[in-house]
């Protein structure tokens, strides 16, 4: 068995922020070679996320980034296990990281995926490393990105964890011929609104045609038992 300093597991477990104990395994495996012992890392944090691939992510973070003239903007949804992670620092700076490169990307989540983040390393490899470092499914579940010269772009999130990072998120765009600072008051408010309702859409237009038959037969059938007139209800 190979013999590693114990600096030299300190200094690996900086740079990548795995466990202790994980990275001396990973020296010890590497015969002492720092670099191959990255690989070695590298290797089993993609071995991790494949076992947890078949797990349900159903918690994380919403991340709302606005460009300066609030012509364009884009919203991501990071997604993990659990609430704890949820809340962990690494996980929401990654997010927030993400969601910088989101907006250069126009959204598109196969050019979010190969962008080189601030430690050099792509998106994709950083995610498969929050996995290994976290131990738990954690997937970039979304990313949806609006730009017109016509619109102002709003953000609201809720339940905040840091500026702009939420469990819920808000990205609002109005059409209009006025300047932001008119509408600021009333972009917050409205994309607080569509927060606390989560409508399912901007008018009727927009809604599943099935979906309002459906709606339709229950309210029918509640006024049917509160006795109200047959003319009424046929109205």
């Amino acid at each position: 068995m190979v013999k590693v300093k114990a600096s030299l597991v300190k200094a690996l477990r900086e740079k990548t922020g795995v466990g202790m104990m994980d990275c001396k395994k990973a020296l010890v495996e590497a015969n002492g070679d720092f670099d191959s012992a990255i690989d070695v890392l590298r290797k089993k944090g993609q071995k991790v996320a494949a076992n947890r691939a078949g797990r349900k992510a159903s918690e994380g973070v919403a991340t709302i980034k606005i460009n300066a003239d609030q012509r364009s903007g884009v919203a991501i949804v990071l997604a993990c296990e659990t609430d704890f992670v949820a809340k962990n620092m690494q996980f929401i700076n990654f997010a927030e990281e993400v969601s910088k490169l989101a907006l250069t990307k126009a959204g598109k989540m196969n050019d979010i995926l190969i962008s080189e983040m601030n430690n050099k390393k792509n998106v994709q490899d950083n995610l498969i490393s929050l996995i290994s470092k976290i131990g738990e499914k954690i997937t970039l579940r979304r990313s949806d990105f609006i730009k017109s010269e016509k619109c102002i772009n709003f953000s609201y999130t809720h339940s905040a964890v840091k500026v702009n990072v939420g469990q819920i998120g808000v990205l609002l765009s109005l059409e209009t011929t006025k300047t932001k600072n008119e509408l600021s008051v009333f972009g917050k408010q409205l994309a607080m609104h569509i927060a606390a309702s989560s409508p399912l859409g901007i008018d009727k237009s927009d809604l599943d045609q099935n979906m309002i038959e459906k709606e339709k037969e229950i309210i029918t059938e509640e006024l049917k038992n509160s006795g109200k007139d047959s003319k009424i209800i046929d109205k």
